[in-house]
């Protein structure tokens, strides 16, 4: 595993390819109030690059440019709560969106775990830690543990909808998981002008 902390936006030069694997971190769970610290990125080879953002910092151009790439597909983990916060500090819409949580939903009807942990134990056999999850992400200086544990949550999601993929095909769902990716950022915006918990289509 390898890891690049940027402070401020992401470099230039920095060529993460065609699918891309993304994650934020922020101060807690409203993306209303609480702000955006951290967003990851991986091309899927092992090396992640974390950008670390601060209060005055959401002016990242070559960020900006590449989460709002119609060109470029990014994979998220539960995408609509990491769209959500995109959009309330940096302004942009993402697109777009695979979301290996949403994908999980609809072909792992077997069962009803699907956090990263456990999709990532089941098909990768990789045990991840989560202890770092709860901790300060607006610190100026973040610690190594916080560094690997933000690196873990973009590093083997390729490999998780490669998994995912083949079961949604298998059980002719790749299509429906397709309307619902596409309708994720509508749901972030929702979300953010205040309907959070209610579903509009319900009687």
């Amino acid at each position: 595993m390898s890891i690049t902390l940027h402070k401020g936006d992401l470099p230039g030069d920095v060529d993460l390819g065609s699918v891309v694997a993304v994650d934020t971190e922020t101060m807690g769970l409203n993306p209303v109030r609480d702000r955006l610290c951290l967003v990851q990125l991986s091309s899927g080879d092992g090396t992640a690059h974390l950008v670390q953002l601060g209060k005055d910092e959401y002016d990242a151009p070559n960020l900006k440019a590449l989460l709002s790439d119609d060109k470029i597909i990014k994979i998220f983990h539960f995408a609509r709560f990491d769209l959500a916060a995109v959009k309330a500090y940096m302004g942009i819409d993402c697109g777009p969106v695979y979301c290996t949580r949403t994908a999980s939903k609809l072909c792992r009807t077997y069962t009803d775990k699907h956090g990263l942990r456990d999709i990532c134990k089941q098909f990768l056999g990789i045990d991840l830690n989560k202890q770092q999850q709860s901790s300060d992400w607006g610190a100026a200086e973040l610690s190594q543990e916080q560094m690997n544990y933000a690196a873990s949550d973009v590093l083997h999601l390729h490999a998780l909808k490669e998994k995912l993929d083949e079961i949604l095909e298998r059980e002719g769902r790749a299509e429906l998981a397709q309307s619902c990716f596409d309708f994720l950022p509508t749901r972030a915006a929702l979300d953010l002008a205040g309907w959070p918990d209610t579903d509009i289509f319900e009687h």
